[in-house]
């Protein structure tokens, strides 16, 4: 029988020769050893880690653009349906924040830096920095950046694929809130429809 052999009780499990569980721990930890100075890029790392740090630092400009476009709309709201909506403008805010921090830590991971320069932000992010004069403008803008962030890492997760797992689930749990704000913009823009703009 080949694979993992069973015994009765007390009697070790052995990994089939043709399909062993892992490789030679020896080798393993010489090469853990013998390659340090690369920290989390292991030999079995299969992607470019230079360009998946460039995608890394546009994905963080669209997020930091995202973060500040919707302060802006934090603070700028203004009406009678204005409180509820700063509080999501905030709650959004935040969460697009803490998207920027993780990929600045695998950015990290792989051996780069990240791009925290004001100048280039905008031509690197993929979505726009909108102000809105309106509260219905403010959320509709929101809405159109949050549908283009949805895009974009769609595309990341195509692009990242399997050579690059841990990248490929940072984008995807990012891509999976960027869904459920645009769900929210969506239902605010919908609850104000037939209403005059604020």
């Amino acid at each position: 029988m080949s694979g993992v052999q069973t015994g009765g009780p007390g009697k070790k499990k052995e990994a089939s020769p043709r399909h062993p569980f892992l490789s030679d721990v020896r080798e393993l930890r010489k090469r853990a050893r013998r390659e340090i100075e690369e920290g989390a890029v292991t030999p079995s790392y299969r992607a470019d880690a230079a360009k998946v740090t460039r995608l890394l630092n546009v994905a963080l400009a669209t997020e930091i653009v995202c973060v500040l476009r919707y302060k802006r709309h934090y603070f700028m709201a203004e009406g009678i349906h204005a409180e509820s909506v700063k509080q999501e403008f905030l709650e959004h805010a935040n969460e697009e924040q803490v998207h920027a921090d993780r990929i600045c830590e695998r950015i990290r991971q792989l051996g780069g830096e990240p791009d925290l320069n004001p100048a280039g932000l905008l031509s690197k992010s993929h979505t726009e920095y909108q102000e809105g004069e309106t509260l219905v403008d403010m959320i509709r803008e929101d809405l159109v950046a949050e549908r283009i962030a949805i895009e974009s890492y769609k595309e990341l997760i195509d692009y990242v694929g399997k050579d690059d797992p841990t990248t490929r689930r940072l984008f995807e749990w990012i891509l999976g809130e960027e869904e459920e704000h645009a769900d929210d913009m969506s239902d605010l823009l919908k609850s104000f429809n037939g209403e005059k703009k604020a």
